[in-house]
Parts: structure tokens; sequence; C-alpha cells
């Protein structure tokens, strides 16, 4: 059951209670919350569409070895992220993360217009392994901001709404770069992306110092004052640890581990799809921007009318599951039809739910884990094991395709992770119920 808001005696107050499930004192930050994310999703979607053109320029298989050059990246970054975490203040951290892949797009920048002699495919290749690593950084430090900055009660009311921002700047991301690649270059596109990481940052720092009401108000107190003075402290590798030591952080890397595979295979599938209907690096890319803007767009409908309704009225476990459930169905329909119109539906469906439903929920998994866990062991999830899924699918869906399994097998092979999958979504869902209840400085187990 949903904590009930607090009756507030003005028309206003009670129009935003009705309609977003908002106390007064929460719209600046949720705004804020929404706007920071807007930011670094039109970043990563400015980007994305190209991202994906120049992977394919050595062939579908040389975009697996990609997902294992990024999983290898991502596992050597996240201990330097940990340190970074326990030696600075929390938001010096966050300058730092979005500061140095801001000069990274400079850096891209610089090379394409002063030595365009020197992009090529191997560059290509390199771009794409950083973009992969980039955009989860940028989004994990983005969630983990959330999940200390708000409540358990507060992630569950209004991290669906947090995310229609995100979703705003998905849409605008890639419309933004159809309407400046041409008059601009691609070149600029990186500063402005750039640009837009900066603003987030800015947007940040005005988030730490906004006040927001939360179930105690000493919590409010500390939590402010720690965004801005604490340093969260421990070793580097906490978090690597943190995961194994806890039933409770396993389960959510087992559900994400089992989320990225199947999320491969759809994303492999494709790829083949799309390099049978072109060849042309342009025409591909363009086909590829129009397919997210559309994903996107059925994002921001399904967050609007529906996210935060199924996380309060049935919960995280319910609203985790949605995900496996509606994948397994979309995969047997493209078993018996295989046409590229039902690929996009799959997609632009598994896409949605994740974005609008599964990814507010899972985020919300993280309210009730310690203040070190939150960066530390959700960088590990978020990051490495998230990548470990690709690699695992990228290779199963190779290892089948060679095979000759083709669409039969990839259903047969998601259908029962499906299964796993939407049992452990249940059981996160009662878990986390049970932490909410739990004394705060205990670490989930």
């Amino acid at each position: 059951m949903p904590t009930s808001l607090p009756t507030n005696d003005t028309p206003r107050a009670s129009t935003l209670q009705a309609l977003l499930n908002l106390r007064r004192d929460e719209v600046m930050p949720v705004l804020l919350a929404g706007l920071f994310f807007f930011c670094i999703l039109t970043a990563l979607m400015l980007l994305r569409p190209a991202r994906d053109a120049l992977g394919m320029e050595r062939g579908i298989d040389s975009v697996r070895w990609l997902f294992i050059g990024t999983a290898v990246v991502t596992l050597a970054v996240n201990p330097v992220f940990g340190w970074l975490v326990a030696r600075f203040r929390r938001l010096q951290a966050v300058g730092a993360t979005y500061g140095f892949f801001a000069l990274s797009l400079a850096g891209f920048w610089g090379l394409l217009v002063f030595a365009p002699g020197a992009v090529g495919a191997r560059s290509g290749q390199v771009f794409y392994v950083w973009f992969s690593v980039f955009n989860l950084f940028v989004t994990m430090v983005f969630w983990a901001l959330m999940a200390e900055r708000f409540s358990s009660d507060q992630g569950k009311r209004f991290f669906a709404l947090i995310s229609v921002g995100g979703t705003a700047g998905a849409i605008f991301g890639p419309w933004l770069a159809g309407r400046l690649a041409e008059p601009l270059g691609t070149p600029a596109l990186l500063l402005i992306a750039a640009g837009f990481l900066l603003l987030a940052l800015a947007v940040a720092w005005q988030l730490a110092r906004s006040a927001t009401a939360r179930t105690n108000q000493d919590a409010v107190e500390s939590n402010a004052a720690g965004m801005h003075r604490e340093r969260i402290g421990g070793s580097a590798w906490a978090g690597f640890r943190a995961v194994f030591r806890s039933r409770y952080l396993t389960a959510i890397a087992g559900y994400v581990l089992l989320m990225t595979v199947v999320a491969t295979f759809i994303y492999f599938t494709r790829l083949q799809m799309v390099a049978a209907v072109t060849d042309d690096l342009d025409a591909r890319t363009a086909i590829f921007g129009n397919i997210d803007m559309w994903t996107q767009v059925a994002v921001l409908v399904l967050q609007l009318t529906m996210t935060g309704k199924i996380i309060q009225r049935f919960g995280l476990g319910v609203a985790l599951a949605i995900l496996p459930v509606a994948t397994a169905v979309g995969f047997i329909g493209l078993a018996i039809y295989g046409s590229f119109v039902v690929l996009v539906l799959l997609e632009a469906t598994n896409r949605a739910v994740q974005r609008g439903i599964t990814r507010p929920a899972r985020e919300a998994l993280f309210t009730v884990a310690s203040r070190e866990d939150k960066y530390k062991a959700k960088a590990f999830i978020d990051t490495f094991v998230y990548r470990a899924g690709d690699v695992v699918g990228a290779q199963t869906e190779g290892a089948l395709g060679r095979l000759g399994l083709a669409m039969g097998g990839l259903a047969g092979v998601v259908v029962p992770l499906a299964l796993v999958w939407a049992a452990l979504a249940l059981w996160l869902g009662r878990a986390q119920g049970h932490l909410t209840s739990a004394p705060r400085p205990d670490r989930p187990s």
C-alpha cells in the first residue's frame, strides 16, 4: 500500500496530489531531477544511432568482440570509480565523472576536425566501446544520486515521473541530431552532447541543494548535509564484495544479467535484419534513429499512463515481472512470423516496458541499500554485470546462429530464462518490502 500523502488546504496542492501524487515541497526536486535526466538522455541519444552504425562497419561478428572489449574496459574502470567515490565528496565524484566524459567528447571532436584522416573503422570501434561505457556510467551515477536523494516511498511514487524527463530527452536527442547533423556536421554533435552533460552537472548541484520532505525529517538534514560534505570512504573494490555477500544485491545482479542477455538477443536480431535491408552507413543510421525515436514515443506514452499506477497498485515485484513476460511473448511472436515489423514491435515493447516500468522499479530497489552500496555495489551491477550480460547474450546468439537455430532457437532459450527472470522479480519485490521497514544502517542481506 502506498503511503498516503498529507492533505493540503489549497486547490493547487490537491490537484498536484491527485494528478502526480506529489507534495508541494516535492515539486521542485522532481522537476530538477527530470531536467537532470533530460540532459543526460539528450546527450546519449544524440550519439547512439551513429554508434550502432559505426559498430557494424566491420560486420556483425566484430560487434560481438566489441561487447567483450566493452566488458573488459568496464571492469577496469569500476575500481577507478570506486576509488573516486571513496576519496571525494559525492558531488565532486559526480562532477569528475561527467566532466571526464565531456572532455572525452571534446577529444573525439578534435580528432574528427583536425585529424579526419585518422578516423577509420578502428576509430569507430574505439568510439563504440567508449560510448558503451559512457552510456552505463552516466545513467548509473544519475540513479545512484536519485536513490540517495529520495526515500523508498518517494522512489515508488515518482521515479517513474522522473523517468519521463529522460524519455523526453531520448526523443529530443535523435530529433536534434536529425536537424543539426547536416548544417553543422557530425563532429559538432559531440560538442553539443558535451554541453548537455555540463548542463546536467549544473542541475545536479542545484538538486542537491533543494529541500525535500521525507518521511523522517532528520533523514533529510543528514542526507542533504552528507551529499555536500561526507565522503563514502571504504575500498575501491567494496562494491564487488558487497554484491556477493548480500542475497538481495546478488538477486538484483541476477535480474540485470538475465535482462541484458535477452536484450542482447533482440539487439543482434535487429542488426541482422537491418544489415539485410541495406549496407549503406547513412541509411543504417537513419533506420536506427527512426527505431529509437518511435520506441521512445512508446516509452513516453507508457510512462504517462501506466507506470506509476502499476508500481503503486501492484508493487515492485509485479512491475519487475512484466518485462520477462512481455519479452517471452514477443519472442514467440517473432519465431512464428519472423518479419521486420514484428521485430520493431518486439524491440519497442521491450524498451518501452524496460524504461517505462522496469527501470523506475529497479532503481527503487536501491533506496533501501546502504549509502556505500548505492554507489559502489550499484556501479558494479549497472556497469560490469550489465556488460557481462551483453557478452553472454552476444556469444550465445552467435553460437545458436552457427548451429542454424535462428529465431526458433532463440525463443527456446528465452522462454525458460523468462520464467526464472520473472520468479526473481517477484522475490525482489517481496525482499524490498521487508527491507523498507528494516533499520536504515543495515546492509541488505
